[in-house]
């Protein structure tokens, strides 16, 4: 009887090492990946892979008329530039999967949807007093852990994540991030020096 009870204990132990020794396995292969994606980032190899992408999206965007309010233009460039960059981290991480999901979810709700009659004055004194407390509990938290929800919002799909996951998406999405703002310089460096050569050629000798 004894030897059966430390027989189970002892099987509960080894699935429970077993366990342990698992995740931290998962936990070192995903950290590794991590890093190597970091360093993906700054390759010239994945710059040019992005730019092509990019390219092709920019040329499927509706600009729609040349009438447009340029911030409406600028905001249709700028999602382009971050699918884009979402599909090349091939969803690994939060942040790409967040920015692919929004995507599909703004699909859905382009629906038109039927306006809402105005409040009355007495809901909207009901809300007011809502605001004021979520203000007075963000400002009673400690300096560290409201700069932790600031950092949290900014990198997409880790609003209510902990520190080290958010830390590690905020690696990765700056790595990424600078990526972008050189294939854009580069695109638009090249840009500018074809339509200066166009209009050059175009011109009249004198």
């Amino acid at each position: 009887m004894a030897s059966s009870v430390l027989s189970n204990s002892d099987r509960a132990r080894e699935s429970s090492s077993r366990k342990q020794k698992k995740k931290k396995s998962h936990g070192n292969r995903d950290h590794h990946q991590n890093q190597n994606h970091h360093i993906k980032w700054k390759s010239q190899a994945q710059q040019e892979i992005y730019s092509s992408k990019l390219v092709r999206a920019l040329n499927q965007v509706r600009l729609g008329p040349s009438n447009e309010a340029p911030p409406r233009r600028g905001r249709a460039v700028r999602e382009a530039a971050d699918r884009v960059l979402a599909v090349a981290a091939k969803g690994r991480t939060r942040w790409s999967r967040a920015i692919l999901t929004n995507r599909l979810k703004l699909k859905f709700r382009k629906a038109p949807k039927r306006q809402r009659s105005t409040s009355t004055a007495g809901n909207n004194r009901s809300k007011k007093p809502r605001v004021s407390v979520l203000r007075l509990r963000g400002k009673s938290l400690p300096a560290v852990q409201r700069k932790v929800r600031v950092l949290g919002r900014l990198v997409p799909g880790c609003r209510k994540e902990p520190l080290p996951v958010i830390l590690e998406e905020a690696t990765d999405y700056i790595a990424a991030l600078e990526m972008q703002v050189r294939a854009m310089s580069a695109l638009a460096e090249l840009l500018s020096a074809s339509t200066s050569a166009a209009g050059s050629s175009s011109s009249p000798p004198s």
